[in-house]
């Protein structure tokens, strides 16, 4: 008699399943051993997209541009030239995968956006300005989720953090490139003096009604939006 597995893991996380869920015919060996796989898998394709789908959709916001949007999307797909992407494709050799800059790590997207100890230190300078405060994940699209559901609160709360979690992504992105092809280097607290400045920018060009100055939203950007 065969024994089912409760449980199955993919990409490193295990997902319940319930022998309910999978139907199979008692009375033919072949076909039970058939249904348990091909119930499972079903179960699983079922399951997993449904919670990826779900921070895809948080890369559309109408105050930011298709182009950052449309960047984001390919983030966590994990689609961005990083140089550990480009050495799999084979078009940078094994040799050329460290991080831009010059921690010694591979650059990955998880790497350059999260750990590095260079880009990945904004994160908490981001928290220290809209004053709330967390731990970082090291998977992309759980920081994002987390980072939205940071601030606590309603929409308007969820909505602003998932702003500058987009806009955080697409400066890291563009510094890192700044610093691979021109050589220019911008220290990280000028790299969040650039969020908040285009924050600024993009909140009072979908909202005319937006009248705080940039030294008020420096200070209190929650309290300039009325959500503080």
């Amino acid at each position: 008699m065969a024994q089912l597995l409760n449980a199955i893991c993919y990409d490193g996380t295990w997902y319940h399943i319930s022998l309910a869920e999978i139907e199979f015919n008692r009375d033919d060996r072949a076909i039970t051993k058939c249904f348990i796989v091909r119930g499972a898998y079903s179960l699983l394709v079922s399951q997993v997209p449904q919670a990826v789908d779900y921070v895809l959709d948080l890369v559309w916001h109408k105050q930011v541009s298709l182009k950052v949007s449309v960047f984001a999307w390919r983030l966590l797909r994990d689609r961005l030239p990083t140089r550990l992407n480009l050495i799999s494709r084979r078009v940078l050799s094994p040799d050329m995968s460290s991080c831009v800059a010059g921690c010694g790590h591979p650059e990955s997207a998880q790497h350059l956006f999260l750990s590095c100890d260079t880009f990945g230190s904004m994160w908490h300078l981001v928290r220290d300005w809209i004053g709330c405060y967390g731990v970082d994940t090291d998977n992309i699209s759980d920081h994002f989720l987390q980072f939205t559901l940071l601030a606590g609160g309603g929409a308007a709360r969820r909505s602003f953090m998932q702003l500058i979690w987009l806009l955080c992504v697409w400066v890291v992105w563009n510094e890192r490139n700044n610093r691979l092809f021109n050589h220019v280097v911008t220290p990280i607290p000028c790299l969040l003096d650039k969020v908040k400045l285009m924050s600024l920018g993009w909140l009072k060009a979908k909202k005319a009604t937006f009248v705080f100055d940039t030294q008020q939203w420096w200070s209190s950007p929650l309290v300039c939006l009325g959500i503080g």
